[in-house]
C-alpha cells in the first residue's frame, strides 16, 4: 500500500512540474511516505530527519515533507521533534502535497494539514509507476476490523470501496500500456463490496479480471481469514490468470491469543481454509504473517503457533516481534512479554519457518516454472550472470542468463528449470524458452533442452 501511495505522490509531483533528482545533486524537495505499523518506522523517520539537519542548513531552500500513517498519527508532534520539517500531511489528503509545499514556501512557515476522512481516492491521482509491466491497483482503502495490535484503522479510516467498473477500467488502461501483472490492494481485500452490500463482489472482481485480454497475472493482498469464503477459492482456481498464490495472515496459532487479538477465527478454521485452498490448487504457495510475543502469550500459546506452521507448511512467512503501538488496546494490556523471551521465541520460529520453506522449495527442483523477469541489472554469483523475477506462485527465482541466447529483458517471461533451492529463493540454471513481451514482441526464442547456462548452482547470499 505504501509503494502504491509513493507512486501516486511521485506522479502528483511530476505533474506539478517537479522532476526526479539525479544522483549527487541536492534536491529541492524530499518526501517521506511513512508507515506506523511497527515502532522501528518511528525510529527510522526521526533518525533520517536528524541526518538532514546539516543538509538543510547548507541549503535553506530545501523542503522536507512527511506524509503517510506516521504523519497521521503524530501530526504536530513531528514539528516538535523536527522543527526543520516544512510540510506534514496525512493519509486522507495526499493530493494536497503540491499546494502545501507552495504554501510553505510562500508563507515561510511549516504547514500541517491532517484530514480525518478520505478526500480523493488515491487511484484517481497521477502516478509514476516503478515498473513498466507490473502495477498496483487499489480496490479499497481503510479497514473495519478492530485487531487490538493494529493502528491502521485509526489512521486509514473505515473501509471505502471503489466501484468494480472503475477498477476494471484502470486495469484495462494499464494493460493497454503494456502491463502484464496487476496486484489488487486493500487492507482486507475479501471484504471488498461490504460498502455496497455485495457479498460476492471480490470473487466476481477476480473473474472479471480473468476476461481482460492481455492481462497475464492477477494477484491480491491481503485477505482476512474471517472473510475468506469458498467462492473466492473457486474464483482463484478457475480463473486462468489469477495466480496460485495466497497471502493469508495468521498472526497467532493460539485460540486464546487470537481472541485477545480480536481475530475472529480460530486455529481450526484457519487450517481449514489452507486445506480447501490446497484441495482446489495443489501447487498454491501460501504465505502468512506471524506475531511473536503478543501480551500474555505463554510458551504453550507459542507452541500452538509452531504447530500451525508445521501443519500449514508455508512457502514463506513474515515474522514479527510484537511492537507496542500507542493508541492500540494491546499496548495497555497486562503481561507484556520480556524482550529476551520474545527474541528467543522469534529465533525458534524463524528457524522452523526456514526449515520448512527450504523443504518446500527443494520439492521444486527439476520443475519448469515461468518467471516474469523483474526490473534491475541482475546479479552475479561467481562467474554466472543472473536475472531475477517471480514465478507464477510468487517465489523469487534467480535465472542464469547468457550463452547462445540474448538475455531476457525486464517484462519478458522465461520458462526455466529449477536447479537449486534455498529458504527464500530458487535458482534456475537451465532456460527452456524466453517469451519476449515488450514492445509488442511476443515471439518465442527456443533454447535447446538440456543445455545448462553458467555453472552448477551455488547458494546465493
Amino acid at each position: 500500500m505504501n509503494v502504491h501511495d509513493s507512486e501516486r505522490l511521485s506522479g502528483l509531483l511530476e505533474s506539478s512540474g517537479y522532476t526526479p533528482v539525479v544522483e549527487g545533486v541536492v534536491p529541492d524537495v524530499i518526501v517521506f511516505n511513512t508507515c506506523a505499523v511497527r515502532e522501528n518506522a518511528d525510529n527510522k523517520l526521526y533518525g533520517n530527519l536528524s541526518h538532514l539537519v546539516p543538509v538543510k542548513e547548507a541549503n535553506p531552500g530545501l523542503q522536507i515533507a512527511i506524509g503517510g500513517c506516521l504523519a497521521q498519527k503524530d501530526q504536530g508532534e513531528i514539528l516538535r521533534k523536527a522543527p526543520w520539517v516544512d510540510v506534514v500531511f496525512g493519509t486522507h489528503n495526499m493530493g494536497a502535497l503540491p499546494i502545501l509545499l507552495e504554501r510553505a514556501r510562500f508563507e515561510q512557515e511549516a504547514q500541517i494539514e491532517i484530514k480525518e476522512a478520505l478526500e480523493v481516492f488515491p487511484s484517481t491521482l497521477p502516478t509514476k509507476r516503478d515498473s513498466t509491466y507490473a502495477a498496483w491497483v487499489s480496490i479499497s482503502v481503510g479497514c473495519n476490523n478492530t485487531c487490538t495490535f493494529c493502528i491502521v484503522p485509526a489512521l486509514r479510516g473505515s473501509e471505502k470501496d471503489r466501484r468494480a467498473g472503475e477498477i476494471l477500467a484502470e486495469v484495462e488502461m494499464l494493460v493497454a500500456q503494456g502491463v502484464l501483472e496487476v496486484t489488487l490492494l486493500g487492507q482486507n481485500v475479501n471484504a471488498y463490496g461490504v460498502e455496497f452490500g455485495e457479498r460476492t463482489a471480490f470473487a466476481d472482481l477476480l473473474r472479471a479480471c480473468g476476461k481482460i485480454e492481455g492481462l497475464e497475472r492477477v494477484r491480491f493482498m491481503s485477505p482476512h481469514p474471517k472473510d475468506f469464503t469458498d467462492d473466492v477459492i473457486e474464483a482463484m482456481a478457475t480463473t486462468a490468470n489469477v495466480m496460485p498464490q495466497l497471502h493469508m495472515p495468521m498472526q497467532s496459532g493460539s485460540d486464546r491469543i487470537l481472541q485477545a487479538m480480536r481475530r475472529s477465527y480460530r486455529q481450526e478454521r484457519y487450517l481449514g481454509i489452507i486445506d480447501r485452498v490446497r484441495s482446489a490448487m495443489p501447487h498454491a504457495a501460501i504465505t502468512t504473517d506471524i506475531i511473536v510475543g503478543f501480551p500474555g502469550e505463554t510458551e504453550q500459546d507459542f507452541q500452538e503457533t509452531m504447530h500451525v506452521v508445521r501443519e500449514a507448511r508455508f512457502a514463506g512467512a513474515y515474522t514479527f516481534q510484537y511492537s507496542k503501538r500507542p493508541g492500540t488496546p494491546a499496548a495497555e494490556m497486562p503481561d507484556q512479554i520480556p524482550k529476551e523471551v520474545v527474541q528467543d521465541r522469534y529465533v525458534r520460529l524463524l528457524a522452523l519457518v526456514n526449515e520448512i520453506t527450504l523443504q518446500e522449495n527443494s520439492n521444486l527442483i527439476g520443475r519448469e516454472v515461468d518467471v516474469l523477469i523483474a526490473e534491475g541489472e541482475g546479479r552475479k554469483d561467481s562467474t554466472t550472470e543472473r536475472m531475477s523475477g517471480r514465478a507464477e506462485d510468487s517465489r523469487l527465482v534467480h535465472v542464469a542468463v547468457g550463452g547462445e541466447v540474448s538475455p531476457p529483458r525486464p517484462g519478458d517471461v522465461v520458462t526455466a528449470r529449477i536447479t537449486h533451492a534455498a529458504p527464500h529463493h530458487l535458482v534456475a540454471d537451465e532456460i527452456v524458452r524466453i517469451r519476449r513481451t515488450r514492445a509488442g514482441d511476443l515471439s518465442e526464442v527456443e533454447k535447446p533442452a538440456g543445455v545448462l547456462l553458467g555453472i552448477p548452482a551455488m547458494p546465493l547470499r
